[in-house]
Order: C-alpha cells, then structure tokens, then sequence
C-alpha cells in the first residue's frame, strides 16, 4: 500500500482477490487492510465493498452535520469531477441527498473505518515521536521534555483505548451469539477511534510545532484524512450523543466485554 493508492490500489487488491479475501477471512479487513490504509496514508474505495458485501451496494454515504458525500471509484478514463470536492486526494464529493445504509452494513462500515482512523492516529504519532526524538531544543532532544512526553503519551493511550474498543467490535460481528451487539459495539467503536485520531491530530501537530502546519510536511495528509474518515457514516461527537440518547431511553448501558 505504501507504493499504490487510488485507482491503482483499488486495481490492484481486486488482482489479489479482495473481495474473496474480505468473505473468506472478515477478521482481516479491518485490522490489517484498512489500518494499513491509515499507516500508508494510501486510499482505495474499499469502503463501498466492505458495504456492499453486508447487504447496501452504495456510493453516497452519509456524512457529519447531516450531509450527504459520493465515494467515485477512481477511473482513469474518466475525468476526476470539479468544484464540489470535500477533499484533496480522496474523490469524496459532496451530494445532495441519499438514503442511509440498513443496519448491519452501516455497523460493518463503522467497524472498518473505526480501523483505518486508528491507522491514520499511529501514522500521525510514529511523525510526531520520530520528530521528538530527532530534534533538539537547548541543547536537548525534544523527546527529554516532560510537555512532549505527555501529549505522545496522551496520544498513545488514545489510540490503545480505540483499537481495545474496535477488537470488541470486531468480535461482536463475528460472533452469531453476540449479533445484538454488533451495531452498538461498531458505534461506539468507531467514535472511539473517531476521537482518538482527533486527539493524535491535536497532540502530534504540537509537538511538531511549526513544521507541522507546512505542506512539505506529511502530517497535515494525516491531519485532513482523519476528520474526513471521522465524519464518514457519523462523527464521534454525533455517535456520542447517540449513544447517550439510547441509554436515556433504555435506562440501562450494555456490557460488551469484561475487563
């Protein structure tokens, strides 16, 4: 994924057998392609299959704030549409109106993008730590002061806090005994990850202070990507909320692991 992203990724996972690899081995998708989608920084359309494979064969895609976003297939073949892009590099583009994806693909969308937001914070520390321990301020590397220190560790905690929360998810969608708590368990997991790539963005762009906020720099591809990827099939903000309105309602929080 590092030397590929766009039309000639998607080309090229469908060589490999993609879509036979995400039916015959779903424990994969989310853990290793789609997280490799976030350390790569690369993209591919893989969304719309892993939605298309649970039951909603879509391109429009519900997005943050009530709005509507299409997800085009790159085709070199066909000139990259203009002026209603919400986004540099992926073909994101805005739509007028759209109807939400069924329950269980909505769920499975979720999962997978929860994991790809994960990626996407690890790629954004790994610049950030590489940068603290490569720099010096006053005659010290960056890495030895205590400020530093703390946001990396922020960050980390984070991210290990959304990837504890996807591997519940992931297990409640594989697991038939558990399907009651697949689409709970996707939310929560997906605003998780969400919030803990926000908090990478925030962290990582400070501790790389002024180089951080330059385009020669990678950070801010990482940047854009996770709040894009956060407001994908709802933001952590708009997911928190649901999730507190549905336990006002029921009165009660589900267990999904015990710890």
């Amino acid at each position: 994924m590092s030397g590929r992203t766009g039309h000639a990724l998607d080309t090229a996972l469908a060589e490999l057998g993609w879509p036979e690899i995400h039916t015959a081995a779903p424990e994969l998708t989310g853990p290793v392609v789609f997280r490799l989608l976030g350390e790569t920084g690369a993209h591919a359309p893989l969304v719309l299959d892993v939605l298309a494979a649970a039951g909603t064969d879509t391109t429009v895609l519900p997005f943050a704030g009530g709005r509507w976003v299409r997800w085009d297939r790159p085709d070199p073949d066909r000139p990259a549409r203009q002026g209603d892009s919400i986004d540099g590099e992926l073909p994101l583009y805005r739509a007028a109106a759209g109807i939400a994806p069924a329950a269980r693909p909505l769920a499975e969308g979720r999962r997978v993008l929860g994991w790809w937001l994960l990626g996407t914070g690890h790629a954004m520390l790994t610049l950030a730590r590489t940068h603290a321990l490569d720099r010096a301020q006053f005659g010290r590397p960056l890495a030895a002061f205590q400020a530093v220190r703390h946001r990396l560790a922020e960050t980390l905690v984070a991210l290990d806090g959304a990837e504890a929360a996807l591997t519940v998810a992931d297990e409640a969608a594989l697991d038939p005994t558990r399907a009651e708590h697949h689409a709970p368990a996707a939310l929560l997991a997906k605003a998780a990850a969400g919030q803990a790539a926000r908090t990478a963005a925030r962290h990582c762009q400070q501790v790389l202070g002024g180089i951080g906020f330059t385009a020669e720099h990678a950070l801010h591809r990482h940047v854009r990507r996770s709040l894009v990827l956060d407001g994908l099939l709802g933001s952590a903000r708009e997911l928190t909320r649901e999730a507190g309105a549905t336990i006002r309602l029921s009165g009660t929080a589900t267990r999904f692991a015990e710890l």
